[in-house]
């Protein structure tokens, strides 16, 4: 509130919009509200898979097929990256067991913001939203795995900068299941504590609606709880001071008294200065508060749900030592895998040129374990410029190229010359792209050029080739998106 007054004459319009925003109260009924703590609150079921449908299907969130983006903090106190990421640990085994799924997880940790600035921050919404939005088509193209999307700003000594959207080069690095656990989930002891929490809460609901729950329906009845919901202190706050009231009228006119005789003070004026000493004084006082409350919620939540007494009463053995949250696995998805693999085998020597210069960029690339916006966006405008396929084909040739690496890259590379075109000059052409696409982020490391003399042997290019450049393709920007 403090930076509402003390920015009065610019900050009301971002103020009000949050508040409309905040304020924008849900009517939810009794089952959707429990539905809501017991399966995705207290009991966490969704990421373990335990949540059916009326009908019985299982819901997996293996089973989505979309890229998933997952916005986290540090300065999130609420839902910090280590439990904002957990679940990737409770439904995978290994990055090898997300991509056998063919999904794509890419997950962003800011350093400082907090948990709603995630949603509604400025500073947030141009860079991390903006450059996401913007690379859409990068991250669908993305093959399956799990990667961080990390963000330089661009500058004077950014390479190719006109191949990057905005003021921030987005990069995806490849991660794997470790680095998730770096940042501090739970262990075993806490997987008890919380399976413990859930089973009290079950044996709590289940005594209220057996003893309390018929009284306190007998005693409210509906239009009782009608009016206790419409004098509910959040939505009467807004209601009291806002044009619906009565009182608020004389507030009108004064207001617009007061704005035609506004005077600004000094900077230097010791009245603003004691203001500020005191509102800086408040905002430590309440973060003392809060840290102080957290620690001790923690500790008691700690001592009483880790009470080995408690756990065994409640079902949950103290001395356990396997993972209560693990997701299971479908049994039939070992034998589609094993299908599928059979399928991307048979196609190995088969696609072309096209399916061969693209086998060749992952080749080179995957050494670099990441994705820079500039090699995409330069593929994308040379796709425009030279070639006819569409966005769906080309993000579907990428992922079944980096399939067929994943599966035997010997045979994978052995099969490159069959699919390339006899004469000379289309192969160095198609070589030329690699190079040019390569080099989009900069210059080539010893590995990657290793790499590329071994894909010029495959082409029956000499190393050397390849030196010309392929014409220049459209240096504005377009959005990239499609």
């Amino acid at each position: 509130q403090y930076n509402l007054y003390s920015k009065i004459d610019t900050e009301a319009p971002r103020y009000l919009g949050f508040e409309k925003w905040w304020g924008g109260h849900v009517n939810l009924n009794a089952e959707e509200i429990q539905f809501i703590v017991d399966e995705l609150f207290v009991g966490n079921n969704l990421a373990a898979g335990r949540i059916q449908t009326p009908d019985g299907e299982t819901i997996d969130l293996r089973n989505i097929r979309s890229p998933i983006v997952v916005f986290c903090s540090k300065g999130d106190n609420i839902t910090p990256p280590q439990q904002a990421l957990g679940w990737i640990l409770d439904l995978y085994d290994s990055v090898d067991d997300i991509r056998s799924y063919g999904q794509t997880i890419v997950y962003t940790i800011h350093e400082s913001v907090g948990h709603l600035g995630i949603f509604v921050s400025g500073g947030v919404a141009k860079k991390e939203h903006g450059e996401f939005s913007s690379n859409i088509d990068l991250i669908d193209t993305l093959p399956p795995g799990l990667y961080e999307a990390v963000f330089e700003a661009r500058g004077e000594d950014t390479a190719n900068p006109d191949l990057a959207s905005g003021s921030w080069v987005m990069r995806c690095e490849a991660r794997t299941l470790d680095d998730i656990r770096a940042l501090g989930g739970n262990d075993i002891a806490d997987d008890r504590r919380f399976a413990t929490a859930a089973r009290v809460s079950e044996i709590n609901l289940s005594l209220y609606r057996t003893l309390m729950q018929p009284v306190v329906r007998a005693m409210v009845p509906a239009p009782v709880a009608d009016w206790i919901r419409q004098f509910h202190p959040l939505r009467l706050q807004y209601e009291l001071f806002s044009d619906q009231s009565p009182f608020m009228a004389p507030v009108a006119r004064l207001a617009e008294q007061v704005r035609a005789n506004r005077k600004n003070v000094d900077n230097d004026n010791p009245f603003l200065a004691a203001q500020e000493n005191t509102s800086k004084r408040i905002e430590a006082a309440l973060d003392s508060w809060r840290e102080a409350s957290e620690t001790w919620a923690e500790r008691m939540f700690l001592a009483i749900y880790g009470s080995p007494t408690l756990q065994a009463a409640v079902g949950v053995d103290p001395s356990g030592t396997q993972r209560l949250r693990k997701a299971a696995k479908n049994p039939l998805h070992r034998e589609l895998l094993q299908k599928r693999i059979a399928e991307l085998k048979a196609l190995v020597a088969a696609g072309g040129v096209r399916a061969a210069v693209v086998r060749s960029l992952i080749y080179v690339g995957v050494n670099r374990a990441s994705v820079d916006e500039r090699g995409f966006e330069l593929a994308r405008r040379i796709r425009e410029a030279h070639g006819d396929m569409r966005v769906a084909e080309f993000k579907e040739l990428v992922r079944e190229q980096f399939n067929i690496l994943l599966i035997d890259q010997k045979a994978a590379l052995e099969a490159i010359p069959s699919m390339l075109p006899p004469d000379i000059e289309s192969r160095e052409k198609a070589l030329e792209l690699i190079h040019q696409v390569l080099r989009a982020r900069g210059e080539l490391s010893a590995e990657d050029n290793e790499r590329l003399k071994e894909i010029a042997r495959l082409f029956g290019v000499e190393s050397g080739a390849g030196k010309k450049h392929l014409r220049e393709v459209g240096k504005e920007p377009k959005q990239k998106a499609s």
